[in-house]
């Protein structure tokens, strides 16, 4: 087993390969790989001022803006999920990280927060019509569509046993299943579970890292779409997808629910696990 890692999408991320390959071949398929973490990471990150989902958020509202047709891919799935879970999942919440302290200020006078809100629309040639002032967060889906990049990269590389992992969204594929540990949301430097996962995606979200207190109340970096209320609970939620990115937005969905069979679920193949 060959394994790299590099910093991306606000974590460590590690590529593993099982494969025999000649060793130039091996380094060409990490970096062909990790171009693809990268090429997401500058497309959707909150953080970077040129950034697809930068762009979006200071435009005007009724512009059109153009967008990468890897933004566009992620956008479509996150309006889907949106629907499917009535709200539950939500990417129009930077406001309330930002108003956190949970992701930067932005330079920007910061929009009022209103749930169930449509702000913004795809045109059929590919482009974001802004219809309402709300900043946008990718990073409740973002790192999960780059796991599924990462992979397909590899694959293309003629890898046929590896896996990503971004910081506990992950993507494995092989013949052979591999053993995922669990973080017990009560002690996260304990282990509490163990499951076992072949050519799938698994995606797992807690509060237990972003939770802060502060006299202003308790936050997280998870917000109930439909309420606009930060997720608090001491639980973690884990769910099994054949894509990464729909994996780390339902765990959203569940958390937010408390429901590990939530509806949407059947509708995306996914299955949930909340600890």
């Amino acid at each position: 087993m060959k394994r790299r890692a590099q910093p991306w999408l606000g974590t460590l991320v590690e590529i593993s390969i099982a494969d025999a390959m000649a060793d130039t071949a091996l380094a060409a398929a990490f970096e062909l790989a990790f171009q693809q973490l990268a090429l997401v990471h500058r497309l959707m990150s909150f953080h970077a001022a040129d950034s697809d989902l930068a762009r979006i958020n200071r435009a005007p509202v009724g512009s059109i803006v153009e967008i990468d047709p890897h933004t566009r891919t992620v956008l479509q799935a996150a309006m889907q999920v949106t629907a499917a879970s009535a709200g539950l999942f939500d990417i129009r919440i930077a406001s309330r990280l930002v108003d956190w302290d949970l992701l930067p200020p932005a330079g920007q006078q910061l929009p009022a927060y209103q749930p169930q809100q449509l702000s913004f629309s795809l045109t059929p040639e590919g482009k974001l019509q802004k219809l309402g002032a709300d900043w946008l967060d990718l990073g409740g889906i973002a790192k999960g569509y780059a796991v599924d990049l990462a992979i397909q990269s590899l694959q293309q590389s003629g890898v046929q046993n590896a896996c990503v992992n971004a910081g506990g969204d992950l993507r494995v594929i092989g013949d052979s299943a591999s053993e995922i540990m669990l973080r017990d949301p009560a002690s996260p430097a304990s282990m509490a579970y163990k499951i076992s996962l072949q050519n799938q995606a698994l995606a797992t979200s807690a509060s237990y890292f972003s939770l802060q207190h502060t006299e202003r109340g308790s936050h997280s970096a998870l917000v109930n779409g439909q309420t606009g209320e930060a997720m608090l609970d001491a639980v973690s939620v884990s769910v099994s997808a054949a894509q990464c990115m729909l994996a780390d937005a339902l765990t959203k969905v569940v958390m937010a629910s408390g429901n590990a069979k939530h509806a949407c679920l059947a509708q995306f193949g996914a299955h949930a696990l909340i600890i």
